[in-house]
């Protein structure tokens, strides 16, 4: 099943797709469509009716010293009672602080203190919410504070947490660039049975030694080459491109989700997850 990042500057494309064409679902921020009416409404509900739904969150901010915000989960609940999506995903960062929303996805500092607060925040709002979240492996361009590896702070919060991976496969690309390690020895670490969908990304070189994670470019061949390795290493599941802004015009997003197809197909045959 490949699927589309829903943005609202293709959202009448989206609409006038073909089943033929079509991509299997979109995700969307839920944050982006709680308590919408009038004519976004109108074309959330139209979406929702011809497209299962993945929820990608933004502001459970899962790492942050302050308090879970109970008010927000309430609303994530009614959302979810409403929309009914397959999966809720959220960043293993943080973007809240003493009560200021800072609109970035900040890294988290790799210590065992670290991965024990953020196990007991991600199983109060998995009991509150009665579900299973999928947390995602994010990029970062420094290191602060580390003192396990990577790899192992994220096996630790899903195992102990007993939630999902969103694993990004851009994410590793991206971070094995900027640190200089090894992507797939980074995959192979990884508790590759708890993966419950895969996101796929274009990136920007902006240096000879920087990459920045931009979802705005194309996926560059490395990168496919990268998914393609990693899914043979795992059960068929939900893979979705993600493109949040210089969007092209559907057609060109339409070739990505064809080549996602064409190696999904490769390794797994044809097979279906969403219902």
């Amino acid at each position: 099943m490949i699927g589309l990042g829903f943005r609202r500057e293709i959202y009448q494309e989206l609409l006038d797709l073909e089943d033929s064409r079509k991509p299997d679902f979109v995700e969307l921020a839920p944050e982006n469509w709680m308590k919408f009416g009038g004519f976004w409404g109108d074309i959330f509900d139209k979406i929702t009716q011809k497209y299962p739904i993945i929820c990608h969150g933004l502001s459970l901010s899962i790492g942050s010293p302050d308090e879970i915000d109970f008010d927000f989960l309430d609303d994530l609940n009614n959302f979810f009672a409403y929309a009914n999506p397959l999966i809720y995903s959220e960043h293993l960062s943080y973007s809240k602080c003493d009560n200021a929303h800072l609109y970035e996805l900040l890294p988290i500092p790799f210590r065992q203190d670290a991965v024990d607060h953020i196990v007991d925040r991600i199983k109060t709002v998995q009991d509150y919410l009665g579900r299973n979240i999928a947390i995602e492996n994010v990029s970062y361009y420094t290191p602060i504070g580390a003192e396990i590896k990577e790899h192992d702070f994220i096996s630790q919060i899903l195992i102990k947490s007993d939630c999902n991976l969103l694993l990004d496969v851009n994410n590793v690309y991206v971070n094995a660039f900027n640190h200089k390690y090894n992507p797939k020895e980074f995959i192979d670490n990884l508790p590759l049975d708890r993966v419950s969908y895969i996101h796929m990304a274009g990136h920007e070189k902006v240096e000879d030694d920087l990459i920045i994670d931009t979802h705005g470019n194309d996926i560059i061949d490395p990168v496919f080459e990268l998914f393609q390795w990693t899914i043979k290493k795992i059960k068929p599941v939900p893979i979705l491109l993600e493109r949040d802004f210089n969007i092209p015009d559907i057609d060109a997003l339409l070739i990505e989700l064809d080549m996602l197809r064409k190696i999904t197909t490769n390794v797994w045959g044809k097979y279906e997850i969403l219902k």
